[in-house]
Order: C-alpha cells, then sequence, then structure tokens
C-alpha cells in the first residue's frame, strides 16, 4: 500500500490532520523552522549578492534524521506548513533538506483545519512559490543586516545584550514620542454646562452646545457663573425636535490586529495570549463526540473576506436559528485596507454550528472566551443591521442651546448577539414626548470643571491599531514586536499602559540621531510595501536589500565614530543591605527588578523587590502584608513572617475594616460593578463600589 507523508510545523495540527487522512498518510512536525542563519555570525554576505548562509538550527539535527526516514518509506510528500510567507520558507528549507524538486506539485495549504479543506489542499498541491520565499528571505536579510550592525554599536556604547530592529526600532520610537507629547503638555482649564430639565416626572439631562448659533468655550468659573445667571433669568424652551430612524451595521469579522484589540478591551488579554489561543484554537482542540477539530481559520490575517461556503453557513444558521429577519436582503461583503495582501479570509469559526455552548466543556476557559469572541463577532457581521428609532432634543434659554438626543431599539438585528458602541455615539438620554416652543422647568443647572488631557499612553490594543494604520509590520509581527520591546526592558507597563524606560529612550536617541531612516514610519512602511511587490513578482529580492543597504552601511560608519560612551546610572533604593550596611541599588534581571547590593563585587547580597501594604497579617497580626508575584507573574498578597506564617491571598487587603461588621475587607475587580471592597466574612459580604474602571 502506498504511504503519503504530510509534513506540517507543529504536533497539535499534525493530530488533528491525521485523523482526516487516514492510515494512508504519516503526519510528521518540523516544530517550526529548522533552517535559519547563524546567530553566532551575520551569515550574510554583504560582498556577494547578500547571499544567505542558512545552518540546521541546533538541537534539530534528530528530528531532521526522523524526517529523512519517514520521507525515504513514502511515495509522495506534501509539505503543509502555515499558509504565510514564513510557512512557504520553512517548506522551501524542507524541500531543500530532503531532497524535493520544489517545481513539483509538493506544497499544500489550507486556511481553515477541516476535513474538507485538508482533503482539498490535497488536490490542490501546487509548486513552492519561490516569490513569497524571496519576500519572507527579504525580509529575513534586512532584520539580520539592521540587527547585527547596528547592535554592536549599542553594546559598546550602552550596555551588552541590547539590540536594534527594523521594526522594533520605529515602534520603541513611536512609544517615546508619545511619552515626549505627554511630557510637554500644558492642561488648559476649561467648564461645561448642563441643564436637568424636568417635563412631568421626567429629567433630561442637556449640554450647553452653542451661543448665537456658535460653539461656545467657557475658559474660567466666572465665565461659567455668569452663564448661570442669565440663564436663571430665562426660560427653558423647546426649540427643535427631530425623530427619525437610523440603522447600525455589525462590524466586519475579525483580522489579527482587530482580534488582538478587542481581545484586550473585551477580555483583557495582552496580544501574545490572544495569538497563542487563537493558534491553538486553529491547530485543533479535542471536542466531545467530534474528536480533535480545527475551530477557527488561520489567525495571522489582514483580510475582512469570507469564502462563499462560510457565508452560506451564517446564511443557513441564521435563518434557521434566528429566522430570516435577522438575515440582509444581501450578503455582507466588507472592504478590506488598502495595503491589505488579503491572502487569507478573516478569523472565522471554521463549523458555525459548533456554537460557544456546545464546545464550552471541551475548551479551558481561555480557550472558550476567546472562541466565543471569534465565533459572536462572525456570526453577527453576517447579520441585519440594527434598527433604531433616534430623537435629537434643542432647547433655548436666550441666546442658549443646550442638546441631548436619545434612541430606541426597534430592531435588534446582530445586536441580538455582539452589542457594540460606536466612538463617535453620544450618551444616550431618554426623552419624552414634547413639542415645539414647550417650556420645560429648569431643575438643576450643573458647572463642571474639567481641564484638557494630554494624549492617553498606548495600550497594546491601541498600540496594534496605530502599528497597522501606519503600515509597520504585517499581522505576524504585531505580538512579538512589543514581547521584545518588553523584553530588552526598553519599555514597561504601567497598568495597561505602555511606558518607554531611561533605557529604551536612550536607545532611541541614539537611533533617532544616527539611523534616521530606520526609525523613519513612512520608509519602514515603505520597505513593507516594497516586501509585498517581492511577492508579487514586480521586484527583486537582491535589488531591494542593496537599496536598503547602501545608506544603511553609511549610517553605520558615521554612527561607530561619533556615537559616545552613555552610562546608565542604577536607581539607589533607600534600604540598607544588612550584610555590609551599603544602600541597596534597583537592577532589572530576566524575571523583572530586584535589589542588588551597591559594594558588588565585595558583597553580592540580593533581595527581591517587594511591595509592603499599610496591612497587618488577617492571620498571626504581627507580620505586614507583602504584594508578591508567582512563578507565572501573577500578583498575589502574603504575609512577611512566611514561612511561620502561611497567610496568602490572590485579592488584595485593605486598611479600612468593613463597615457592617467590622471583618477584614478585600480589593476585587469584575466587569460588571468595576473596582469594589467585598466583605471578607461569609455571613456578611458587604460592598462598596470604588471604581467602575479596570485597574489592570
Amino acid at each position: 500500500m502506498s504511504q503519503k507523508l504530510v509534513i506540517v510545523e507543529s504536533p497539535a495540527k499534525a493530530k488533528t490532520i491525521k485523523k482526516y487522512l487516514g492510515s494512508g498518510y504519516t503526519v510528521e512536525a518540523s516544530m517550526g523552522h529548522i533552517r535559519d542563519l547563524p546567530k553566532s555570525q551575520l551569515g550574510v554576505d554583504v560582498n556577494n549578492n547578500f547571499e544567505p548562509k542558512y545552518i540546521t538550527i541546533r538541537g534539530k539535527g534528530e528530528l531532521l534524521d526522523k524526517l529523512r526516514k519517514a520521507a525515504k518509506k513514502a511515495d509522495k510528500i506534501y509539505l503543509a506548513t502555515d499558509p504565510d510567507r514564513e510557512g512557504e520558507a520553512i517548506s522551501f528549507h524542507l524541500a531543500n533538506i530532503l531532497k524535493l524538486n520544489p517545481k513539483d506539485n509538493i506544497r499544500i495549504e489550507f486556511n481553515e483545519i477541516t476535513k474538507d479543506a485538508v482533503k482539498n489542499s490535497i488536490k490542490n498541491a501546487r509548486p513552492i512559490d519561490e516569490k513569497i520565499f524571496d519576500a519572507q528571505q527579504a525580509r529575513r536579510v534586512v532584520d539580520r543586516l539592521v540587527g547585527y550592525e547596528i547592535s554592536p554599536i549599542l553594546w559598546r556604547n550602552v550596555k551588552w545584550g541590547l539590540s536594534a530592529g527594523r521594526v522594533q526600532s520605529v515602534a520603541l520610537k513611536l512609544i517615546c514620542d508619545r511619552e515626549t507629547e505627554i511630557e510637554k503638555f500644558e492642561s488648559k482649564e476649561y467648564w461645561s454646562v448642563e441643564a436637568d430639565l424636568q417635563k412631568d416626572r421626567t429629567v433630561i439631562r442637556t449640554k450647553l452646545a452653542q451661543h448665537k448659533n456658535k460653539k461656545i468655550e467657557i475658559g474660567s468659573e466666572k465665565q461659567a457663573e455668569a452663564i448661570k445667571a442669565e440663564l436663571d433669568r430665562g426660560e427653558f424652551v423647546v426649540s427643535n425636535l427631530k425623530k427619525g430612524t437610523k440603522l447600525k451595521n455589525p462590524l466586519a469579522p475579525f483580522i489579527t490586529s482587530t482580534l488582538q484589540q478587542e481581545a484586550s478591551r473585551r477580555l483583557n488579554y495582552q496580544t501574545r495570549r490572544t495569538m497563542s489561543i487563537a493558534q491553538k484554537l486553529y491547530e485543533g482542540v479535542d471536542v466531545k463526540g467530534h474528536g480533535t477539530v480545527g475551530l477557527i481559520t488561520y489567525m495571522r490575517t489582514d483580510s475582512t473576506r469570507i469564502s462563499d461556503e462560510a457565508q452560506a453557513a451564517a446564511r443557513e444558521f441564521i435563518t434557521g436559528v434566528y429566522g430570516a429577519a435577522y438575515y440582509p436582503k444581501t450578503p455582507r461583503v466588507y472592504k478590506g485596507k488598502k495595503n491589505a495582501q488579503d491572502a487569507h479570509e478573516a478569523i472565522r469559526p471554521s463549523d458555525v454550528t459548533l456554537t460557544p455552548d456546545k464546545v464550552k466543556d471541551s475548551l479551558k476557559s481561555e480557550e472558550y472566551k476567546l472562541y466565543k469572541l471569534i465565533w459572536e463577532r462572525f456570526i453577527a457581521s453576517q447579520m441585519a443591521s440594527c434598527k433604531m428609532n433616534t430623537i435629537s432634543l434643542e432647547v433655548l434659554n436666550g441666546d442658549y442651546k443646550f442638546r441631548a438626543s436619545g434612541s430606541t431599539v426597534e430592531f435588534e438585528g446582530f445586536m441580538k448577539i455582539y452589542d457594540y458602541k460606536g466612538e463617535d455615539e453620544e450618551e444616550n438620554t431618554s426623552i419624552p414626548d414634547l413639542e415645539v416652543n414647550e417650556k420645560l422647568k429648569a431643575k438643576k443647572i450643573l458647572l463642571e470643571q474639567h481641564f484638557t488631557q494630554p494624549p492617553a499612553r498606548y495600550s497594546e490594543a491601541s498600540f496594534v491599531k496605530t502599528l497597522e494604520e501606519l503600515g509597520i509590520g504585517r499581522p505576524s509581527t504585531y505580538a512579538p514586536t512589543i514581547s521584545t520591546l518588553l523584553n530588552r526592558l526598553y519599555v514597561e507597563r504601567e497598568k495597561k499602559s505602555l511606558v518607554p524606560t531611561d533605557l529604551g529612550k536612550i536607545v532611541n536617541a541614539i537611533m533617532v540621531e544616527y539611523f534616521k531612516s530606520i526609525v523613519d514610519v513612512e520608509f519602514t512602511a515603505g520597505m513593507e510595501s516594497r516586501l509585498d511587490l517581492i511577492e508579487e513578482g514586480s521586484e527583486k529580492w537582491t535589488d531591494v536589500v542593496g537599496s536598503f543597504y547602501e545608506p544603511l552601511k553609511k549610517d553605520i560608519e558615521v554612527a561607530e565614530s561619533k556615537v559616545s560612551k552613555v552610562t546608565i546610572e542604577d536607581e539607589v533604593s533607600e534600604e540598607i543591605c544588612e550584610k555590609c550596611g551599603s544602600h541597596f541599588v534597583i537592577k532589572n534581571g530576566r524575571f523583572g527588578k530586584f535589589l542588588a547590593c551597591s559594594g558588588y563585587p565585595d558583597c553580592k547580597n540580593t533581595k527581591p523587590i517587594v511591595d509592603k501594604l499599610d496591612v497587618k497579617c488577617p492571620t498571626c497580626h504581627e507580620g505586614d502584608v507583602l504584594q508578591r508575584k508567582s512563578k507565572k507573574g501573577r500578583k498575589f498578597f502574603g504575609c512577611s513572617r512566611y514561612p511561620e506564617c502561611n497567610y496568602v491571598s490572590w485579592y488584595e487587603p485593605v486598611k479600612d475594616p468593613c463597615p457592617v461588621c467590622k471583618s477584614l475587607m478585600y480589593k476585587k475587580y469584575s466587569k460588571k460593578e468595576g473596582t469594589y471592597l467585598e466583605c471578607s466574612n461569609e455571613g456578611c459580604k458587604q460592598k462598596v463600589l470604588i471604581s467602575k474602571e479596570s485597574e489592570e
């Protein structure tokens, strides 16, 4: 019996595909890349048309022997690596090592791991696309030239182990530029005026919008009080009332960047975590009654396109479960971005009938939440619009115009399963039946002081959105770029914000002064476009690399002669070393910040940094409660007398006791309630709301 060999990237994918292909197939995993440029040297011959030197990745020898043996036994070999540039490159190198002809029909790919998709891919096997490989090779070579030529300058003049990168460095500059904007921002005072107007028992909150039909700006309390005095003397009269309807349309199905943003906003998942969970859902999970199933389509995509089959399946599901009224008259098609590669479909469930409820018991909590988000977003994207009845109100008091708006849902459409609030949507106000020229009673006029705010620091979600809008990197690079900035200690997280460190600012300053093109947004976005042209066959990869390297080489020569040594002083702690009496200094290690004796190397004393709360241990009443971190980085609280006292809690205890029973209170957070205090006494469970905002 003939035996066919299929090589994929991961064991999880191998397990899923093996189930669909049956006994005539052997499925093995390459465990990602098997060849790469050497770590110990540049690995690119800049004098010989940028010829790369590829070597077998250390530790992959045994795996390659296994693949060679499997290949010898096979009558036919298929390379089923991921359907992107990286996957094409892995297939190219596998073909080279296994002595396969890349022009033979050995390359298969599928956007979703389902039985039909996998079997159809075998029927539609194709040659390896060397243009796609060349685009990836150009990216790899350019990134190697930037990293290995510039990084040594940073090692010699700043600190050993630092790195520069084509995408990484421009990303760092964006974060540093935002921090500079914030530091230079000058806040200005302004005031708002609102009026609570009453009809019968209904109170309508209106906002002052215009004075003499022009936008009004109130810069001081004195000005606000003067306006209030005029309003107190006048009457509030309805001047305009408009009723209408509007359609609220669903959002497109997810692409990589929007999935990362929405998972951050709704689930508080970091980009790296989102992509890791999505990878598992794509490669396959064991679902009760179905075996191993790939639940979603490929998760690295910039296209909102979906297949005709997926659209038909969505139509059948929506009309069958919700009724014909919930499906639009014509199927929805979403327009993609200008620079989208459009190589794959949007991220969607592979089988819409596998609803979140059906697979919930088979998934981990985080997998279920992300799958539910993807499933609901896709189904909603194919549903009818939400129809809303709107009403807008204008009220005059002399020359001052107040406004309010409200809406009610007439037909929920897609919002039956996926609600969202658009950025331009105003706060909804309940407005009763009114008539033009009707007088309203002023229950209260509210004056409130405000100050203009600086631009917000980037969160991971907003940073991904910015990278996408500027054309920096591609879907596969967003999460690794952020991880690199954090791992290099160029950036740190403060709650959900990305903040440049002193080290990050120093490295950015050097890059901005000596390598302007590398950190130029338009230049970096232009390089991405040229990589796309290589894939299309419009440019040669060596020409693109050559045009990039010539100016880089000149910049490197200047930087090597002019960059001066930078000394980074350690932050001195107030804490004294108990062994030698010197001050501790704060240092960064692979597990975060820690205290090290400033007397090093004579004294090598170190200790972790712990935050002490102003709370005595509720168990022993002697030790202090300390904030610590678990091995996985999760915050928890424990007694300073550990191991004598074993008090530990995932929740933060607070100093003030419960106002009802005087027991210990814990600070907690939920999406529904925000941040609140809850009594530890099971019989009491008193709650005190602190804030509606997350304190992550």
